[in-house]
């Protein structure tokens, strides 16, 4: 009898052992998360900071350009997408290894931070770079000191950071400086009328910018006039929206009205901006008397199909996070607008002339015209309508359908979870087939993403999350 309990009673502990032990695939997927992060942190990361595309042996590398062994990027999908990846991992697993490589990009970024009070696109470590730049920590107030909110550049870094500084508590006092820094320096910058330019070293004159509504101008040259745009009211590439989520997540972790009230102001340039009949969407960029305007040669004054859809969506998130339903007033007139200025294709175009709402492109040699067919590569003259989902969003904010936060990102299913793991090298590496785009005469087909390596640990994360 003795015998046949202490059977049982082994039998009963194997049982227990065994739902202890993590099913396969999910300890295939946490040894695969922590060797691609050992590699990427080991391997690929200068001082913490990350490019977007590496040769697959990583001596060739790049941004949006060349790049050495000594310069990382701030501009998505660089170095704070890599850093938000890691805290998703940690998040996931609360395994000290990946908050150890948060840390590190999140450091990155603190010796990067401009005097005035941002980050450009590229990031440098050696001192020969770093002696022409303006970085606090350097104490250097002479050289490049120009913070960048194009692309998402500087949002993308404070609001990485942040969310780092969340993780841990506001303990890690240089960070939690930098972040303060970099949000003041935002706020201080600000226009009267709530916009943010393109780029800036530091605050504008307010006496020079009178809060107006956008207008049409009387004439505009069809003709690109060499101008300096960067300090125009610019929407172009969702750059006022990003400063604007920044705040709203700023004000959501801090708990400090400033931040909410900076967003807010921000959305009140929104409304402001909405051009008057015929066209009541929005342009790309404004001057100060609010007239769309000239940016790059590309670029004409016009009214936009492309950045007026992303503004209804800042508008809408707007509502959504502070319950200010003012912001969804202008959402009904742009959307019949752009419904009546779709193209035969059901797309967009990216410009539509001022008060004719005839769509603007331009030929390869960058001649204005009416007709798209030759128009560059590099830019998307024709896109996407989403006018559907944004009135679906839309209409369910407006009845207090969609208040609440966005639930989190499924996990993904076990096929695409094996796909992954069996993707990765014996490095622990994400390889491939692709090329470097900004390097001319260099035979390479095999190329690590920053990109790729991103979503796959946030994949790998989610699903390991999922399994607890």
């Amino acid at each position: 009898m003795i015998a046949v309990r202490c059977f049982l009673a082994l039998c009963l502990l194997s049982v227990v052992c065994l739902a202890q032990e993590p099913a396969p695939l999910e300890a295939s997927a946490e040894s695969a998360l922590h060797r691609a992060v050992a590699f990427f942190r080991e391997q690929v990361s200068v001082e913490g900071s990350y490019l977007w595309r590496y040769s697959a042996d990583l001596k060739v590398r790049e941004g949006e350009g060349k790049a050495d062994d000594q310069t990382g990027w701030v501009q998505p999908p660089g170095t704070p997408d890599i850093g938000e990846a890691y805290l998703v991992a940690y998040s996931a697993t609360k395994d000290d290894h990946y908050l150890d490589a948060a840390r590190e990009t999140a450091n990155a970024l603190v010796r990067t931070q401009l005097q005035s009070g941002g980050w450009t696109y590229r990031i440098h470590f050696d001192e020969a770079s770093r002696a022409k730049q303006a970085y606090r920590v350097d104490g250097r107030t002479e050289g490049q000191n120009t913070t960048t909110l194009d692309d998402n550049t500087t949002q993308a870094a404070l609001r990485f950071l942040m969310q780092f500084d969340k993780a841990t508590d506001f303990k890690e006092e240089k960070i939690h400086e930098c972040v303060m820094y970099g949000l003041d320096k935002l706020i201080e910058v600000q226009y009267p009328n709530g916009a943010w330019p393109q780029r800036f070293s530091g605050p504008p004159d307010a006496s020079e910018f009178p809060v107006v509504k956008a207008s049409y101008p009387d004439s505009w040259s069809r003709e690109f006039p060499a101008r300096d745009y960067t300090h125009d009211y610019t929407f172009n590439d969702n750059t006022i929206a990003d400063v604007i989520d920044a705040f709203l997540d700023a004000a959501d972790i801090y708990g400090d009205d400033q931040y909410r009230a900076a967003a807010l102001r921000g959305g009140e340039f929104i409304l402001l901006a909405q051009m008057p009949e015929p066209q009541p969407a929005w342009a790309q960029q404004y001057d100060r008397d609010m007239h769309p305007v000239w940016a790059r040669k590309f670029e004409p004054p016009a009214v936009t199909g492309g950045e007026s859809q992303g503004v209804m969506r800042c508008l809408i998130e707007l509502t959504r996070r502070t319950g200010e339903k003012r912001f969804l007033e202008p959402i009904p007139r742009a959307i019949a607008y752009l419904r009546a200025s779709e193209l035969p294709d059901g797309r967009l175009a990216r410009f539509y002339e001022l008060q004719t709402n005839t769509p603007l492109y331009f030929t390869k040699d960058y001649q204005l015209t009416y007709f798209s067919d030759d128009m560059p590569t590099h830019y998307s003259f024709i896109g996407p309508s989403a006018l559907d989902s944004i009135e679906a969003v839309y209409k369910a904010v407006l009845s207090g359908e969609e208040a609440a936060e966005s639930s989190a990102p499924a996990a993904p299913p076990a096929d695409a979870v094996e796909k992954i793991i069996g993707a990765l090298d014996e490095r622990g590496a994400w390889v491939e087939s692709g090329e470097m785009k900004y390097h001319e005469n260099v035979d390479i087909d095999r190329v690590i993403d920053c990109r790729t390596f991103a979503a796959n640990v946030r994949a790998l994360a989610q699903f390991v999350a999922a399994q607890e």
